[in-house]
């Protein structure tokens, strides 16, 4: 009985300290969240300045052609950026992400293009390491803080292998920040950029431009930025949603650790209680052992 005791209490120790671990990663996770929302929040009247004068300059061009508007007639090779984390304890976070990205790679595979990933986050790196997956290129040690000179680089490197023809279509699979219980897994193309035409009108007036020398120019000069500003805006949606999801499987944690220690301590009360119990129950026999004996002798 004694050995159960110190059992439950070494358990009761060990589940107190994981509690204190967990907390506090709960309480790092809700403090940096506020933070990520105002920078995702702070970049999107640059996002949407960007693909106003985008839609401008193509409105007010005859005719688009440019290498980042232009489909391939047969792609055979997509990149892919993954997005995920450089830590853990964010639950489901990354595995939601890569399993995303496997189905996109399987019905890529099945048009005859081969998918080549890009991965952001230490995770996803070690995931594709670990299976011995090439990768197009790999970045870690921002995901929870971007930076536009991150985003730069990596669109750098994609619109370079794209304007060289080593990849003829980019998809992104990152986490969309909804709010702090919702954070969804989404997946888009970026290039080529779809031009499509309408007749609906904006609800704000389009900007219009003279160019001088070119169209061609202006959106040699714009689409990059545009790019940079879409993998920036997934970085900054991505790094919102980690912590949304790591203060979540942080509180679920510590909630179970203390729920643990509950149980254990209860099986410990019951375990003292029966002890004590049975140590009653010696006294009460001994006693009345002693008491025989003494009858005996009279």
């Amino acid at each position: 009985m004694g050995a159960q005791l110190r059992l439950l209490r070494r358990r009761i120790k060990s589940v107190k300290s994981t509690a204190k671990i967990t907390r506090a990663q709960e309480l790092i996770a809700s403090s940096r969240i506020v933070k990520a929302q105002q920078r995702m929040q702070a970049a999107v009247p640059y996002e949407r300045e960007i693909i106003r004068a985008v839609t401008g300059v193509v409105s007010n061009t005859a005719s688009v052609d440019h290498p980042l508007t232009v489909a391939r007639e047969t792609p055979r090779r997509a990149g892919v950026l993954i997005v995920t984390s450089d830590r853990g304890f964010c639950g489901g976070f990354n595995a939601n992400v890569l399993r995303e990205a496997e189905a996109l790679g399987g019905l890529l595979r099945s048009r005859g293009i081969e998918p080549v990933p890009y991965v952001v986050g230490r995770k996803g790196i070690t995931w594709h390491s670990f299976r011995g997956r090439e990768m197009g290129g790999q970045w870690g040690g921002f995901s929870d803080s971007p930076a536009y000179a991150n985003a730069k680089e990596i669109a750098d490197v994609l619109i370079s292998a794209f304007s060289a023809e080593e990849i003829d279509e980019i998809h992104v699979v990152s986490t969309e920040f909804v709010s702090m219980l919702t954070q969804n897994v989404v997946v888009k193309r970026i290039l080529p950029l779809e031009v499509e035409e309408t007749a609906e009108k904006p609800e704000t007036p389009l900007p219009y431009f003279e160019f001088e020398p070119t169209a061609g120019d202006v959106l040699d000069s714009l689409l990059p930025r545009y790019v940079e500003s879409r993998v920036f805006s997934t970085l900054l949606q991505s790094a919102a949603s980690e912590h949304a999801a790591r203060r979540r499987a942080m509180k679920s944690a510590t909630d179970n650790a203390n729920e643990l220690i509950r149980v254990f301590t209860q099986q410990m009360n019951q375990a003292r209680q029966a002890e004590i119990t049975q140590e009653i129950s010696e006294i009460v026999g001994g006693a009345n052992a002693l008491a025989d004996a003494a009858a005996g002798k009279e």
